[in-house]
């Protein structure tokens, strides 16, 4: 797989049918590795190991309903009272991030309500927080560490 803008870190692989796949930390099983679960994994572990977040307060590939249709986010981080402090939209490295990506994430927080957002294909990430009161939002150089 390709080298991504993370930290290294040590991925427990398995190959199985000929197909490779990757353990996830948070749903504790190996999953099918694709370009997008690579980044996916790289930014589990950058917000485990990295800033800090506890793994009871992650949650991967859920499904949501947005105007009557199914979607899935990738990552969220909860707040220790049960509110979305972090929405996370992973891309594949192939992916440019562009406007639509942005829309995406955008129209997932009109239901989730997130703190921070974070936006990334492995290779370039983007972060902001949302600044509700002023109903706008502020791009940061990155998320922030994991407080009580």
């Amino acid at each position: 797989m390709q080298s991504l803008q993370f930290p290294g870190y040590n991925f427990r692989l398995k190959n199985k049918q000929n197909k490779p796949f990757i353990f996830d930390l948070v749903r504790k099983k190996f999953v099918s590795l694709t370009p997008e679960e690579w980044v996916r994994q790289h930014v589990l572990n950058y917000l485990v190991f990295d800033r800090k977040y506890p793994l009871s307060h992650i949650n991967v590939e859920k499904q949501i309903e947005l105007n009557g249709l199914k979607k899935r986010y990738d990552i969220v981080i909860f707040h220790t009272d049960g509110s979305i402090h972090v929405l996370v939209e992973c891309k594949a490295p192939d992916v440019k991030i562009t406007q639509n990506t942005f829309d995406q994430i955008a129209t997932y927080n009109l239901n989730l309500d997130a703190t921070f957002l974070m936006v990334t294909n492995g290779l370039q990430h983007f972060y902001c927080q949302m600044l509700k009161k002023q109903e706008k939002y502020e791009f940061l150089q990155e998320i922030p560490e994991f407080s009580r």
